[in-house]
């Protein structure tokens, strides 16, 4: 079959491989689709939040369908559609799927049912590997409190994780304004539902905002992009007794930022990384309110030109998702 391999940092290949043994203890996933996200750029790169080694196959956001299941599985059988945790325990450690070990952009992979779960007929295959970054955005509204339609919420940074956080504030009733700086995903914003989308590049957003919010700011702030100036302006947007969420990765950089207005504000400030147990949720959530994520996936490209995708989406103001398909 065939497989993207991180051979070494900076070197991606498709490869011809082995189709994995299937333990008793396991299923046998057919791949279906797989989205390209900033972090497996980070492991492109040579770096990752956790120790890390090569080769490795990325992959985490996926969808597929199970085709072979080992004979001490319950609850699962061939042809169940399936997406799949990141964040996963095998009997040595914590790892994470896609990173530590091997992950889904390859034909076929074996998987712990522990770590799946089904897909509604509502969902397709393509927009189902949606759910995992969904799931980090859900996470990151529910973990500073949730939100309702009384709350205005600002979304730092229009990328997949900012839009998806966009859209679980969306779903759950709140106004929503994204801010980016670029045109193509404050459109995006905007398609998903967004009240408002910000230009913060002539420097007037947190202005912006007060004037919206009628001079007070937003009651959730939600850092998604990671990069120096969101970070730096995510407490400007904020409301006095307001709540900020860190769910933009930024590793080994120092950004300057008012410090003081944590406390000068009263602010909660939580980090916010993965998605843990809240899955479940999650696809009940897409299910029933009906939010289509589809116009966050820009681009798709067969598994097959996985280097020339990854090439591809090097340039952030091409793409927002590229999606991976296999057949």
């Amino acid at each position: 079959m065939k497989a993207l391999v991180f051979e070494a940092p900076e070197k991606p290949v498709v490869a011809e491989v082995g189709i994995p043994d299937l333990s008793p203890n396991e299923v046998l996933v057919h791949t279906k689709a797989v989205g390209i996200c900033h972090s497996d750029y980070e492991l492109l790169a040579g770096r990752y939040i956790i120790p890390i080694s090569y080769p490795v196959t990325p992959g985490h956001e996926w969808s597929g369908e199970i085709v072979e299941v080992g004979r001490n599985v319950q609850g699962f059988s061939k042809g169940d559609r399936v997406v799949g945790e990141c964040v996963v325990r095998t009997p040595e450690r914590l790892h994470h799927f896609g990173f530590s070990i091997s992950g889904a952009d390859r034909e076929y992979f074996t998987v712990n049912p522990e770590w799946l779960h089904k897909l509604p007929d509502a969902v397709d295959d393509k927009k189902a590997a949606l759910i995992e970054p969904f799931t980090c955005g859900f996470y990151a509204v529910l973990r500073s409190g949730g939100t309702n339609a009384s709350e205005t919420v600002v979304i730092s940074g229009g990328g997949t994780i900012g839009l998806v956080s966009a859209a679980a504030a969306i779903g759950m009733g709140a106004r929503v304004i994204v801010v980016d700086p670029l045109a193509s995903r404050r459109d995006v914003a905007k398609r998903l539902g967004a009240d408002v989308a910000l230009d913060p590049s002539d420097g007037g957003a947190a202005e912006t905002i007060r004037e919206l919010t009628g001079g007070k700011g937003a009651d959730l702030v939600i850092e998604a992009s990671g990069h120096d100036a969101s970070l730096a302006a995510a407490f400007d947007y904020a409301r006095e007794e307001g709540r900020v969420s860190m769910v933009g990765i930024n590793i080994g950089r120092k950004v300057p930022v008012v410090i003081g207005q944590i406390q000068m504000k009263n602010l909660t400030v939580r980090g916010c990384i993965g998605s843990p147990g809240v899955w479940p949720a999650v696809i009940r959530f897409l299910e029933r309110t009906g939010i289509d994520l589809s116009p966050i996936q820009t681009h798709d490209f067969a598994l097959t030109e996985a280097v020339q995708a990854f090439a591809f989406g090097q340039d952030p103001t091409k793409s927002i998702k590229i999606t991976l398909l296999n057949g």
